[in-house]
């Protein structure tokens, strides 16, 4: 079987363990990362790293973008040079987290050019794009998403196919609301059952069984209650997402209170000099609104423990 070249760009926490499954699963494939030095560490298994956009697209079937947002997005995908350089026919699948609209400038302008264009926002975190675990939403064309329906298999446990371009996005900035929302809702919860004199540890324990079970309560309680902040997303990320929801209800007439009050809080986490910390560290914020109250006694993550990533 011959496999399609992918030129994947963006080598960071999402992106590089994705190309290293996609390497793994036999896919010739080019790396690009803006620190080369990101795109040279994945020579030994077997990634072409390339210093410019072009040179990665070159001869490229498909096309992975994981950058870290709509900006970076657009000067990456629709530099002069890089539109240049792609062929037509081959596929663009942007699998970073930007506004719907832009994805529907996009794949209006490259479908103009002969490429097709997927857009194709992921969910999962860290983990789930090591362990090959991510969900995937794609908006774009049926056809395009077959094409790339091998590519997600290897890259999560599920892709579906949300409905015409923009759609995926739409399906993210969804997840992201609930994930926002629903991170503020543990964070308070242990707070306020430590604050009452219960065990925050037991008392997770004791939610997971029941009705108020989640995904975040399981993975980011934990985290909340071991002050363990290292980001797997960072807070900053879920502000940019959060804002996007909010611009993107905007344009819809809707008002979305709960999303609302979880943004300023976030906010003022960012200002406080900590977006870099996982976004389970909204616990952080809701700590320093309710000095002196602390889930717990543990050493915590400063404004210098965690470097912003090149």
């Amino acid at each position: 079987m011959t496999y399609p070249r992918i030129a994947f760009l963006g080598i960071g926490l999402m992106g590089r363990p994705m190309a290293l499954n996609l390497l793994r699963a036999g896919y010739p494939l080019n790396a690009w990362n803006r620190t080369f030095a990101k795109a040279q560490a994945l020579v030994s298994a077997g990634a072409r790293p390339c210093e410019t956009v072009a040179e990665a697209v070159a001869d490229a079937d498909i096309i992975i973008s994981m950058l870290e947002n709509g900006p970076v997005v657009e000067a990456v995908l629709l530099d002069a040079s890089t539109l240049a350089a792609v062929r037509p026919g081959a596929l663009i699948i942007d699998m970073s987290s930007i506004p719907p609209e832009m994805a529907k400038r996009h794949g209006a302008l490259l479908a103009g050019r002969g490429i097709g264009y997927l857009d194709a926002p992921v969910s999962g975190g860290t983990v789930g794009a090591e362990q090959a675990s991510l969900s995937i939403m794609a908006g774009g064309r049926g056809e395009d998403f077959d094409r790339a329906k091998p590519l997600f298999e290897v890259l999560g446990k599920s892709a579906t196919h949300i409905g015409p371009t923009g759609s995926g996005q739409l399906a993210k900035c969804a997840n992201q609301a609930i994930v926002g929302i629903t991170i503020g809702a543990v964070a308070e919860a242990l707070l306020l059952a430590a604050r009452g004199g219960a065990d925050p540890a037991a008392v997770r324990e004791a939610l997971l069984g029941g009705f108020a079970g989640s995904r975040i309560l399981e993975l980011h309680g934990e985290r909340m209650i071991e002050r363990a902040f290292m980001p797997g997303a960072t807070a900053r990320v879920q502000l940019k997402d959060l804002r996007t929801i909010l611009d993107t209800a905007g344009e819809e007439q809707l008002q979305l209170p709960l999303t609302q009050q979880v943004f300023e809080q976030y906010r003022q986490l960012i200002d406080s000099g900590l977006e870099e910390v996982d976004h389970s560290g909204l616990l952080l914020q809701l700590e320093a609104l309710n000095a002196p109250a602390r889930l717990n006694d543990r050493p915590t993550l400063k404004p210098d423990d965690v470097r912003k990533p090149d």
